[in-house]
C-alpha cells in the first residue's frame, strides 16, 4: 500500500485517481510515500524517510522547499495549465477593472445608498467620474508565454487589442498554440515603450522578482495599466507606489494585495482568485493525482519542477529509478554496477535538469534490493527506487 498524505483539502476528483486498494489516503498518515499539497507551508517540514515525491495541485511551488526536496531525492510536481481558463477569465476581468473604474464605481453607489441619496439620480450625475477607456485598438504585452500567457493573449486578439507577447523560453507547444495574430516581441523594452496594458504571467524566479521596478517604470508609455495575476514579488511595490502617485501607471490589478500596496491609488485588489473556481480546483487535483501516481506505480516523471521530465514504457521485469547528481561518470558508476552483477539491462533512459539528474533501467530479469543497495553507495546517487512489474 503506498501511503499519501494530504495537507489541504484535495477535490474528491483528484483523489478518485488514486485505486483505494493500493493507496491508502490521509491528512494524518504517517512515515508517507507522497503529499499532495496546495497551499499549505512546507518550509519547515520534517521529510519522513519513505517521502518520495510532493504533488503541487498548482502552478507555483513557493510553499515547498525545491531545494531541499531534491538533495532527499523527493521529485516535486505542479500542474502547469490546469488552472490557465480560471486565470484567463479573471485576466479578462482584470482588464475592464484596470479600465472602467468598475469596482469604484460599485461601491459609490452602494455609499450613495447607504446615505439616503435618491440612487437613480445621484448615478446620472455622478457617472463621469468613473469614465475608462475601452480596450478595443489598444495595444497589450503579455510576459510570459506559458499556458495561461498564451490564452490571454489569443483572447485578447478577440478583444480587438494588439497583443504583444514576450517570452525567451517559448515552448513548441507555446508556439503551436499562440494565436498568428500575436507578436513576439523579442525584448522586454518593445513591451514596456508600446503598450498600454501590460499583464505578468511567469514564475518567480530569481531573475524576475522585483521585475516590475523603477527602471521599468522608467521605460513605460504614461498612464500604463498593469496587472498581476502571476505573483506579488514580480512587482517592487514602493516603486510601484510612486509610479501610481505620479500618473505613470494609471491602474494596477493585482491577485496578491498586502497592507503597503494598498495605500495606493487606483490599486484594484482581487484576493488571490485566480484559481479559485470548482472546475480549476479539480482540474489541477486530478493532474497532481495522476502524476503522483504515475511516478510511485512506474517510475515515470512529467512536471517536475526539481527533475527532469522522463517516461519510459516498461520493457523489463525489474526497473531501476535512480535519482543522483548531474555528475561526469554517474552512468558510468551505474552500470559498472550492474555488470559487475550480472544484470543484463533492457532499455535505459537518462535525463538531467541543473544540477540533478535521472535514469530509468529496466532489466530483463527480477533483481534483489542487494544491487539497488549497492547503487545507493555511490557517492553521486541521491535516491534508488526498485519497482517489480
Amino acid at each position: 500500500m503506498y501511503r499519501i498524505k494530504t495537507l489541504n483539502k484535495i477535490s474528491p476528483a483528484g483523489l478518485s485517481v488514486l485505486d483505494q486498494t493500493r493507496y491508502t489516503i490521509s491528512t494524518d498518515v504517517e512515515n508517507e510515500d507522497g503529499i499532495l499539497v496546495r497551499s499549505a507551508d512546507m518550509h519547515d517540514y520534517a521529510f519522513p524517510d519513505a517521502l518520495r515525491a510532493v504533488a503541487r495541485a498548482g502552478a507555483g511551488t513557493n510553499n515547498i522547499p525545491i531545494d531541499r526536496c531534491s538533495e532527499a531525492g523527493i521529485v516535486v510536481f505542479n500542474t502547469p495549465g490546469a488552472n490557465a481558463n480560471a486565470v484567463k477569465e479573471l485576466a479578462v476581468c482584470a482588464l475592464l477593472l484596470a479600465s472602467r473604474k468598475i469596482s469604484d464605481g460599485v461601491a459609490w453607489v452602494r455609499e450613495q445608498a447607504a446615505a439616503g441619496a435618491d440612487v437613480e439620480q445621484a448615478v446620472e450625475k455622478g457617472k463621469s467620474q468613473f469614465v475608462g477607456p475601452e480596450l478595443s485598438g489598444k495595444m497589450l504585452g503579455v510576459i510570459g508565454l506559458g499556458a495561461i500567457g498564451v490564452q490571454v493573449a489569443n483572447i485578447a486578439t478577440k478583444l480587438g487589442m494588439t497583443v504583444f507577447g514576450y517570452d525567451p523560453f517559448l515552448s513548441v507547444d507555446g508556439a503551436l498554440s499562440l494565436s498568428r495574430l500575436v507578436h513576439r516581441a523579442m525584448d522586454l523594452e518593445t513591451i514596456y515603450k508600446n503598450c498600454d496594458y501590460i499583464t505578468l504571467h511567469v514564475p518567480q524566479t530569481p531573475e524576475t522578482k522585483g521585475m516590475f521596478n523603477e527602471d521599468a517604470f522608467h521605460m513605460m508609455k504614461g498612464g500604463v495599466r498593469i496587472l498581476n495575476l502571476a505573483r506579488g514579488t514580480l512587482v517592487n511595490d514602493d516603486d510601484m507606489l510612486a509610479a501610481l502617485d505620479s500618473g505613470k501607471v494609471a491602474c494596477y490589478v493585482t491577485d496578491f494585495p498586502n497592507g503597503k500596496i494598498l495605500r495606493g491609488k487606483n490599486v484594484v485588489a482581487i484576493p488571490h482568485l485566480g484559481a479559485s473556481t470548482p472546475e480549476s480546483e479539480e482540474n489541477c487535483a486530478v493532474m497532481a493525482a495522476q502524476e503522483l501516481k504515475d511516478y510511485l506505480e512506474n517510475g515515470n516523471i512529467q512536471n517536475s519542477v526539481n527533475l527532469p521530465t522522463l517516461v519510459q514504457p516498461w520493457s523489463g521485469v525489474s526497473r531501476l529509478c535512480i535519482i543522483h547528481r548531474n555528475a561526469p561518470g554517474a552512468i558510468a558508476s551505474i552500470t559498472g554496477v550492474l555488470s559487475k552483477d550480472g544484470v543484463n539491462v533492457a532499455n535505459m533512459t537518462n535525463k538531467s535538469k541543473k544540477d540533478y539528474a535521472y535514469t530509468v533501467v529496466d532489466v530483463d530479469s527480477r533483481i534483489g534490493e542487494s544491487v539497488a543497495d549497492t547503487i545507493r553507495a555511490l557517492d553521486v546517487v541521491l535516491r534508488v527506487r526498485l519497482l517489480n512489474h
